[in-house]
């Protein structure tokens, strides 16, 4: 590993990212509980920036940051910035290293949505604690698959409403 490698890896060790203390649990004992996204949009609206994670005729909103649903945004039009936001960073990054994001599974704890990020480095698989919104910018730069809970879904997940026929 080159000099500027070891220096990479030692920022992003002292920075806690690949931490191996640093694990989540998905909370999933029976696999049947969980659901995979079948769809993220980003929206505006009267109260911000919202993310929408799609499923079984349901979506979640998860109110973001403008910087995080523009990452989000341009992963999913395979848009490249002039300049490399975070999400980016982090993507070129574990490329350049030979990691993927897995998935990430989010949960929803007092109020706050969280993300559960499954990165594989090399022969490594971590997972770590993050903002949902972080996790799902880094899933959908990897087109890795976004969990939800069963439960969550149906609780948090807002009837999608079907377009309507034209009519003659």
């Amino acid at each position: 590993m080159t000099m500027l490698g070891r220096a990479v890896v030692t920022s992003i060790l002292l920075a806690g990212l690949f931490n191996p203390e640093v694990q989540a649990d998905s909370g999933f004992a029976n696999p049947s509980n969980q659901v995979t996204i079948t769809d993220v949009q980003v929206r505006s609206s009267d109260h911000g920036t919202v993310v929408l994670l799609s499923a079984e005729g349901r979506a979640i909103p998860i109110f973001v940051d403008l910087t995080v649903a523009l990452s989000i945004q341009g992963a999913l039009n395979g848009e490249k910035l002039s300049r490399p936001m975070s999400h980016d960073l982090m993507h070129t990054i574990l490329d350049a290293y030979g990691g993927k994001v897995l998935q990430t599974v989010i949960t929803l704890k007092d109020g706050t949505y969280y993300g559960a990020l499954t990165v594989a480095v090399q022969d490594q698989v971590k997972v770590f604690d993050s903002r949902s919104s972080d996790s799902i910018a880094l899933a959908v730069h990897f087109k890795a698959p976004i969990i939800v809970g069963r439960d969550l879904l149906n609780s948090a997940g807002r009837a999608l409403e079907k377009p309507k026929a034209d009519s003659l």
